[in-house]
């Protein structure tokens, strides 16, 4: 098994998943490829449905019992205690080898509603000591501070009484920090965070993210952001991808993707954000729904949400063009024969606005 470069520690190939239910088969990853470097950011940014916690799950084994695989494969390079490096399949692994050799003790999930991640019967240093004890060969009481140690590193104020209490005794933002403190327990290389602030307020959200920047700076941890806002990618991100019916649709660092995206999906994203500075009164959505997956559509998925859809985008699906070497969309508007469209003028203003406010802070 082959990763694309020595830096690579995670890599997503032509990922292909699908879900039996009552009403039939719904094929909700269509052929993903991802690449994760070591101590980078990738974000995972679409609508809900869009396949993104499908697609993380998938690697870590947490996928429903109705899920098949149906092709792909998810490296990752992973260092044993010896040292020694060595890349395997996560989907060649059962859940049970996943459970006891990857999950936590390499690759770590933190979910958005930290009440559904802890456990209400259980002290906060009895949770935190219990990751610990399973991955590493320690004592209760080394186990014990090097959980009060994580609290303190995810800035929760007098750790060591909080210690003794229970989820129910924590606001929003503690618990969120409590859970962060659970998935670095066991030092994993990759940190997966799917919608982690999206319970919490803005205030609190912010502190969560600068709390993730922080600890993957000091643990020198490579970060996966499952996310439908784009705030929050502009904030944290290196590399983005789009992701619409299963696949992702536009890739590139995130420079790329906010100041010169290619794909309408995208525009619409962007557009979509509420925008202090713009001249209209109206906040602008994309128009439509995603497509129903149980019957996958013919062409471009995005075709019939479109302004700028071509006659082509109801018979194929267009490829992933290239626009540089990080930068790719999925959009027959990026073929050579295509006729020349630009982004919405709207779009156009705001981005000039966010550059030269970028400008400004730098």
């Amino acid at each position: 098994m082959q990763m694309k470069n020595d830096k690579t520690i995670l890599q997503i190939t032509d990922l292909d998943i699908s879900f039996k239910t009552n009403a039939g088969t719904i094929h909700a990853i269509r052929g993903v490829n991802l690449d994760l470097q070591k101590g980078e950011t990738v974000a995972i940014v679409g609508e809900s449905g869009s396949g993104k916690s499908v697609t993380m799950k998938a690697a870590v084994g947490l996928l429903d019992a109705n899920a098949t695989v149906n092709s792909g494969q998810i490296l990752y390079r992973k260092v044993n205690e010896d040292g020694t490096e060595e890349v395997v399949d996560l989907l060649q692994m059962s859940k049970r080898e996943l459970r006891s050799s990857i999950n936590g003790s390499h690759i770590a999930m933190v979910f958005q509603d930290p009440m559904t991640s802890l456990d209400p019967t259980m002290t906060i240093e009895k949770q935190i000591m219990e990751g610990i004890l399973l991955h590493k060969k320690v004592t209760k009481q080394e186990a014990a501070d090097r959980a009060l140690e994580l609290l303190e590193l995810v800035g929760i104020n007098h750790a060591k009484d909080r210690m003794k209490n229970y989820p129910h005794q924590l606001s929003g933002g503690m618990r969120q920090r409590v859970v962060i403190a659970i998935a670095l327990a066991s030092d994993p290389d990759i940190l997966i965070c799917d919608e982690p602030t999206t319970a919490l307020d803005v205030t609190i959200q912010a502190r969560i993210l600068e709390l993730i920047k922080d600890v993957q700076k000091s643990m020198q941890l490579s970060v996966i952001y499952i996310t439908h806002d784009l705030g929050v990618v502009a904030k944290v991100a290196d590399y983005v991808n789009v992701m619409y019916a299963g696949k992702i649709i536009e890739v590139g660092n995130v420079n790329e993707i906010f100041y010169d995206p290619k794909h309408p999906y995208t525009w619409g994203l962007l557009a979509a954000m509420p925008d202090l500075e713009t001249d209209d009164d109206r906040l602008v959505s994309i128009p439509g729904s995603p497509p129903n997956l149980l019957h996958e559509p013919k062409g471009d998925a995005f075709a019939p949400r479109n302004a700028f859809a071509l006659a082509i985008d109801e018979k194929a699906e267009p490829p992933l063009f290239k626009v540089s070497d990080t930068h790719y969309a999925a959009t027959w508007l990026l073929h050579p024969d295509a006729p020349k469209v630009q982004m919405p003028d709207e779009l156009k203003h705001r981005i000039e606005r966010a550059q030269k406010e970028a400008e400004a802070y730098l």
